[in-house]
């Protein structure tokens, strides 16, 4: 008969469950969507050198600042373009920081040197200022925040050396040259007070500073890794320390109590900023590890609000001032910039209603989605609710855990049951072995096969347990068993008539003891009989 080839060979109607869901997209929270309006870009190409530092200038028109081989890059505008670049050294260059009004940067370099330049002009000539006291790498350089302090910075690298100064007499003010135990990565300094500033070693220890108080620390706390990044919260009271993949929050009001910790990278945490929100006001702090994320986090309610990933392993972080740009540095030279586009009001009044429902863009709390049976959370729920009083609990039977000797009863290997038994040196589990192997009648077989060493255990077990009431019938008879049974093999063995020698002994002082035991019976057996007249 021939096949009708009009129709199909295996007719099918398409699957409705694989079929696109004309479902709405969900809605992203609020915080997402103000992140993801950052718009992504590169400043510079990939290259061979680390961008390990990122700093913004405080004044209105920000500037960024770069740590970029031996030179600094420069960036300006709205967006940022490039301007010339500062040659800060004959070395690699670390930490530009800005001085309060923006006119002045100071960089650090590999061979301890610290350098002075104009940030607010046209770089025509050399460095302002030369401080030199470090013979290490100059990692931390930081101008005073608060205060509005002009002529004084602190620095610190990998020689522990911690120094502050008075720039335009290029002296220190004090230097303590041990002030930690090992390099220093990490440093701020107080937006609350312009005396007061924070250093983290790879000591693992975190110490406050007071300028007007010299060498000696005010207050130290361990943060339990090698510390890349400490980070003053604002208003000075909270500091954030970086290191590992741990973030946590300091109380330094509180005597360097530890209020908050934070581990959401799963790699080291190079970095940390804090980004002003445009949409509400808020303050968010930003950390960026070398798993290439970087992470929002909400210090207020102690929570992670959003994350955001990037191509390559990320070593530093800036925030503008305006909280409009974010910039990332990589460990291939590439500075990554995201850049949020001013937004009418009409349109803002629509993505707040597109997105949280409100207008003002602050929703007390984000809806909460409703789940679905598509979604593998919907099979979950209630697993971790607890029994209320009057519930009925049904308890899941624990599982029950074999010994290795029941698993090798269940396979039928006797012998290697009754050798597993006997290594663990349990008597109770032996006996048991040993009466399931009468049980199969297999006993006498097993004992036929027990090599030498195997028999050596048998003889060492019986010798130890044979006299003992519980087992002492079962036992005997065992023993005289292997005793018929394998009498050629210890007669041929040293160890093996060690063990009988052993053995003969114990029985002689076990039959010793019972003739003792029947003579004391009998002499109080009488005088119970009398005392029951």
């Amino acid at each position: 008969m021939a096949a009708d080839t009009s129709k199909p060979f295996f007719p099918a109607a398409p699957n409705p469950a694989l079929l696109p869901s004309g479902r709405k997209p969900s809605r992203l929270s609020p915080e997402a969507s103000y992140w993801r309006s950052f718009r992504a870009s590169e400043l510079t190409p990939a290259n061979e050198f680390n961008v390990t530092h990122l700093a913004f200038s405080p004044s209105s028109a920000p500037t960024l600042a770069a740590s970029w081989s031996t030179s600094v890059l420069l960036f300006s505008g709205d967006p940022l373009s490039p301007l010339p670049r500062i040659p800060a050294s004959q070395d690699v260059a670390f930490s530009p920081s800005f001085r309060s009004d923006g006119s002045l940067l100071a960089v650090g370099d590999k061979k301890g040197v610290v350098r002075v330049f104009r940030a607010d002009k046209k770089q025509s000539s050399g460095a302002l200022r030369t401080l030199t006291a470090h013979t290490a790498e100059t990692r931390v350089v930081r101008y005073p925040v608060a205060g509005g302090d002009k002529v004084h910075l602190f620095t610190a690298g990998d020689d522990a050396l911690l120094a502050y100064w008075d720039v335009p007499s290029e002296t220190p003010v004090f230097a303590a040259p041990a002030a930690h135990r090992d390099y220093i990565r990490a440093g701020a300094a107080s937006p609350a007070d312009h005396n007061i500033f924070a250093t983290g070693s790879y000591d693992r220890i975190v110490k406050l500073w007071d300028a007007r108080m010299g060498k000696t620390s005010t207050l130290s706390f361990s943060h339990g890794e090698l510390v890349e990044s400490v980070l003053f919260l604002p208003f000075g009271g909270l500091l954030a320390t970086a290191g590992g993949n741990v973030v946590r929050i300091w109380d330094v009001i509180g005597g360097g109590r530890l209020l908050h910790s934070v581990e959401s990278h799963v790699k080291t945490v190079m970095a940390l900023a804090l980004a002003k929100m445009t949409n509400t006001g808020e303050t968010r702090l930003l950390s960026a590890g070398s798993d290439g994320y970087v992470k929002s986090f909400d210090y207020g309610k102690l929570k992670l609000t959003h994350s955001m990933r990037y191509p390559k392993e990320l070593l530093s972080l800036a925030c503008s001032p305006c909280g409009t740009v974010l910039v990332a540095g990589s460990s291939k030279g590439t500075i990554y910039m995201g850049r949020r586009k001013k937004k009418s009001t009409g349109e803002d009044e629509e993505e707040g209603k597109g997105v949280g429902g409100e207008l003002d863009w602050a929703p007390t709390k984000p809806e909460k989605r409703r789940l679905a049976p598509s979604n593998y959370r919907y099979f979950l729920r209630g697993q971790n609710a607890k029994a209320k009083e009057g519930d009925l609990v049904i308890e899941k039977p624990k599982k029950v855990k074999v010994a290795e000797h029941d698993k090798l009863l269940r396979k039928f290997r006797h012998k290697d049951a009754l050798v597993s038994a006997l290594a663990r040196n349990n008597p109770r589990s032996i006996v048991a072995v040993m009466e399931e192997l009468v049980s199969r009648r297999k006993l006498v077989r097993c004992i036929e096969n027990l090599d030498t060493e195997e028999l050596v255990l048998l003889l060492l077990f019986l010798h130890r347990n044979a006299t003992l009431p519980r087992y002492a019938r079962f036992l005997m008879g065992v023993a005289n068993k292997v005793l018929e049974m394998r009498a050629d093999d210890i007669r041929s063995d040293e160890n093996l008539r060690g063990c009988v020698r052993n053995l003969k002994r114990m029985a002689a002082e076990e039959i010793q003891i019972q003739h003792t035991l029947q003579g004391i019976q009998g002499m109080i057996s009488p005088m119970l009989a009398l005392a029951s007249r």
